[in-house]
């Protein structure tokens, strides 16, 4: 968790110095997404352990980073700037949420697969055995006439 943070922290350091010193907010592209990255596995450590203190602190600096970066972008970009990065930002979650599902419904899917094999193969094991089990019974009523 701290490692996290401290990789947002320093991926705002950067944004933040650079667009202080007059740089366009598109060419902080891939930090913003790093950032952004590092704060979305923050929050679903957060959400997936419980609330920790250390979770919530973490989230806390993040929001406060963020507020700080939301003023950045409304004065400093053109009007409109921080809606559509929103809009953007939420985009890309959904896109981010469909990607596990999927990944999560491949993995489920290889799962009954291999569930199917291994059905099928107890099935033909339990007819097979069956009609070993049939002929030797006829077998041995053949060739001894009784049972």
């Amino acid at each position: 968790m701290l490692l996290e943070l401290a990789a947002a922290n320093a991926a705002f350091a950067v944004i933040k110095t650079s667009l202080q010193n007059g740089s366009e907010i598109a060419s902080c592209g891939a930090k913003l997404g790093e950032y952004f990255g590092l704060k979305a596995e923050i929050a679903k450590k957060a959400s997936s352990k419980g609330s920790d203190s250390e979770e919530f602190w973490a989230l806390e600096a993040l929001r406060e980073s963020e507020a700080e970066l939301k003023t950045i972008l409304i004065y400093s970009g053109r009007a409109g700037l921080y809606d559509d990065f929103l809009a953007h930002q939420a985009k890309k979650k959904r896109e981010r949420d469909q990607a596990e599902r999927e990944k999560a419904l491949a993995i489920y899917k290889r799962k009954q697969l291999v569930w199917a094999w291994i059905n099928g193969v107890l099935i033909v094991i339990s007819v097979v055995t069956g009609l070993v089990l049939i002929a030797g019974v006829v077998w041995v009523i053949v060739k001894r006439g009784t049972f």
